[in-house]
């Protein structure tokens, strides 16, 4: 039976207090709503359903392209930065096991046997004496006894940091898949320039022959085959550039997605609307509850409160006890035996009376870090804002420059028809339908750029407001 003395540390181990501070988050250090300059139609897309959060909106069902769904489930599956980060998220849970193993004793069982001759002349008798000892116990070695929370508050703080961990790598899930949509989307823009290219070169080859063959006859000057050769020199130069951007693009792709890719170019445009699902921007406080880097930082901003706890703990007294219970004799055959039992109870306590200002050090060294930790969550908190902010700036620019984009091809189609009109009557030299060619080639090249830049914008907004968040498989829970 355990003495009333033991039975009474035991309970007062459960009643043990942290010395941690109150924890309480930092004011949110952003406005409360986003800017009002954005139009309605920014802010909220009309076609989103109404009060539904990006958090809540599954990849899968924000990217409706097929192709683009499979390269991202790849990537989830294959990617090596997310193997490394879920990874050091079997390192954090495994380091919070151990510390928490700190606030159980720990019980073992052990014997020893000895035997042992005391010559005459240090034996009190006079005479050499034999003497045996037998013992088995079970006991608990240095168990600190945790009156000040400060075994608590450590398991504590590694707890926090094993959350901060599976965020973290949350967070990254999420950023994984916003890249790969991105690197997809700039893949298919490059399609479709390379389409239009291609369509040009082949354009401007026929239009060479036939100036070629002009020239031979004598119906056209030298400088009018020149400038179109000019025209086909610089439309082949575009598609080599093209070529190569495509290629660099594939290869950063099947990084991302940790494994070969199928880059077999598009045979259709881009479709803007069968991309991306509508999406509705809500409110910057429920960035808080939904972005995953966020809540990683209040994670590390909890477990630096809690290592104050343990700080402020060391300048109190340590209680470890040292207890057994067990059977010894001299006689191994009569070990078991009723009078055979032996007990030993050994509390200790110790403090330091002088470390060279160690535990204040340490004590500040965790206040600091508290301090960094809020630093870091107000930073992580405003540049979250930001993040919203510029996709929400994006969207609604990068929507009037493709609206102007298209008026301006469209004119410029139509002045490159009445360049070759002109020129074909005789009323214009070739350099007014070189000149009207060649910004005509631009500018179907810009407008698709531009088109792709919105789509990006969108990724980056459902990105920014922590989208699928909450379908993101978390850990379990400890």
């Amino acid at each position: 039976m355990l003495k009333p003395s033991v039975l009474a540390i035991v309970l007062l181990l459960v009643g043990c207090a942290s010395m941690a501070p109150d924890f309480q988050a930092p004011a949110l250090p952003v406005p409360a709503a986003y800017p009002v300059t954005y139009p309605a139609d920014v802010l909220t897309d009309p076609a989103a359903t109404p009060g539904q959060r990006a958090a809540a909106l599954d990849w899968r069902e924000h990217f409706a392209d097929p192709r683009l769904q499979q390269l991202i489930a790849q990537a989830l599956q294959n990617n090596r930065d997310l193997r490394l980060a879920a990874l050091r998220v079997q390192e954090a849970r495994a380091a919070y096991g151990i510390q928490r193993a700190e606030r159980f004793p720990v019980v073992g069982v052990g014997g020893d046997a000895s035997r042992a001759r005391v010559p005459a002349s240090l034996s009190t008798t006079g005479r050499a004496v034999v003497g045996s000892q037998y013992q088995v116990a079970l006991g608990v070695n240095a168990w600190e006894i945790d009156f000040w929370g400060r075994v608590q508050s450590l398991q504590d703080a590694a707890l926090q940091s094993y959350l901060a961990s599976d965020a973290a790598r949350r967070a990254l899930t999420l950023s994984l898949v916003a890249q790969v949509a991105d690197g997809y989307l700039l893949l298919r823009e490059l399609d479709e320039r390379l389409a239009l290219a291609r369509r040009s070169i082949a354009s401007r080859a026929e239009s060479l022959r036939i100036f070629t063959r002009r020239f031979e006859v004598g119906s056209t000057s030298r400088l009018d085959l020149a400038q179109v050769q000019t025209l086909s020199t610089q439309a082949r130069a575009l598609g080599a550039q093209l070529e190569q951007q495509r290629a660099v693009q594939a290869h950063a792709l099947a990084q991302l997605v940790g494994g070969p890719v199928d880059v077999a170019p598009a045979t259709t445009p881009l479709d803007d609307g069968a991309v991306l699902q509508p999406l509705d921007a809500g409110l910057p406080s429920a960035l808080l509850a939904d972005r995953p880097d966020i809540l990683a930082a209040e994670h590390r901003l909890r477990a630096a409160n809690a290592n104050i706890g343990a700080a402020r703990a060391a300048f109190f007294p340590r209680i470890a006890l040292t207890t057994n219970a067990g059977v010894a004799n001299a006689q191994l055959d009569a070990l078991f035996e009723g009078a055979s039992r032996a007990w030993t109870f050994a509390p200790s306590i110790s403090l330091p009376l002088f470390d060279g200002g160690a535990r204040r050090n340490s004590l500040d060294l965790a206040e600091v870090r508290r301090d960094l930790a809020v630093a870091d969550y107000e930073k992580t908190v405003q540049a979250a804002f930001r993040d919203v902010a510029d996709a929400l700036s994006a969207r609604q620019w990068l929507a009037e420059q493709v609206r102007i984009g298209s008026e301006g091809l469209a004119a410029q189609a139509e002045r490159a028809r009445l360049a070759t009109l002109r020129y074909d009557h005789g009323a214009a030299a070739f350099l007014e339908v070189l000149d009207a060619q060649r910004d005509l080639l631009a500018a179907e090249q810009s407008l698709v750029t531009t088109r792709r830049a919105l789509l990006s914008a969108r990724i980056g907004l459902y990105a920014a407001l922590g989208g699928g968040a909450q379908h993101v498989d978390a850990a379990a829970a400890p």
